[in-house]
């Protein structure tokens, strides 16, 4: 039963996945502005300022298909941190939020990883896809995520130190395969000092012999990290990765990495498991009201038609 369901889920993932011609190149402006709209949307509790959604619009969060307005986007939340990388090739891009209260001052603690999908040509939205991480979630606390990630340098690469696609996948795939490879360790383009920030520990100090070794797996023969999808931006030579962790329990997962002179420096995760690594000291949040729904248009149409159901 175990493999049906995460077959099932994989294919249903897996239909979603965009076929890009690699020659294609996106509108990164444009691709940037709609995700200011969705960075938005998260603000004002609704969704009425995504424009150009496709007719086949699909949402994802934590792997689950649902309505739009029955998710975390039925949220005013106040956005502490929003990092955001575009990916032209594939048309798509990846937003990082870290959140502490909504915009009543209510706490309201999330860590957000949001991939966003565009058809190419017209380059109307056909999936945004969430992992979605609160309290409970693996190593959560979102006051010590944002403290930590506030620290780093996510900015742009100079032209002629950025790594190629090819080398920020290849990066990518060996530190995500080692769950299942051993060899793969060998693979990762392991850099000094380089930090990761798992769900809210950190492994770095600010030190020069910082290491992103830390706490990698020692048994190499668990569950593959299954049904990747990815989002690269060599400009600030980073990659998202959206994936199954199959060894927590097919657990929603998310990964970024970022790399500098050609080896790791950053890498972030956000992991939807039960966590009995830290006490939960900050208080969930409020539940929200449910019961909309969204009306889909074409290409051109907008996400305004709430309607009570």
């Amino acid at each position: 039963m175990h493999y049906r369901l995460l077959g099932a889920c994989a294919a249903a993932l897996g239909a979603f996945l965009p076929k890009v011609a690699a020659v294609y190149e996106c509108n990164r402006t444009y691709i940037s502005a709609f995700a200011d709209a969705y960075v938005k949307a998260h603000e004002t509790g609704q969704v009425y300022n995504l424009d150009n959604i496709a007719d086949n619009f699909t949402y994802l969060e934590n792997n689950k298909t649902r309505e739009i307005t029955s998710g975390i986007l039925y949220n005013a939340l106040k956005i502490d941190h929003r990092h955001t990388i575009v990916d032209t090739v594939e048309c798509a891009s990846f937003t990082e939020l870290i959140i502490t209260h909504n915009v009543s001052g209510e706490p309201a603690p999330y860590v957000i990883g949001t991939q966003i999908r565009h058809s190419p040509g017209d380059l109307s939205c056909y999936l945004i896809d969430l992992i979605v991480s609160t309290t409970g979630s693996w190593l959560f606390n979102a006051t010590r995520t944002l403290e930590y990630a506030s620290k780093e340098n996510w900015s742009l690469i100079e032209e002629d130190k950025r790594p190629s696609r090819e080398l920020l996948k290849t990066a990518a795939d060996a530190y995500l395969d080692m769950w299942s490879n051993k060899s793969a360790i060998d693979a990762v383009p392991w850099g000094q000092p380089c930090v990761r920030l798992e769900g809210s520990v950190y492994t770095g100090s600010g030190l020069p012999t910082d290491s992103c070794k830390v706490g990698i797996p020692t048994n190499n023969n668990q569950a593959p990290n299954s049904h990747r999808r990815y989002v690269i931006d060599p400009t600030y030579g980073s990659i998202s990765v959206l994936c199954i962790f199959e060894h927590l329990s097919n657990a929603p997962d998310s990964h970024e990495f970022r790399l500098e002179n050609g080896k790791l420096r950053y890498i972030h995760t956000i992991t939807i498991a039960s966590s009995g690594f830290l006490a939960a000291d900050e208080p969930a949040p409020a539940s929200v009201p449910r019961g909309y729904k969204i009306r889909r248009g074409g290409a051109s149409s907008r996400v305004n038609g709430l309607v009570e159901s």
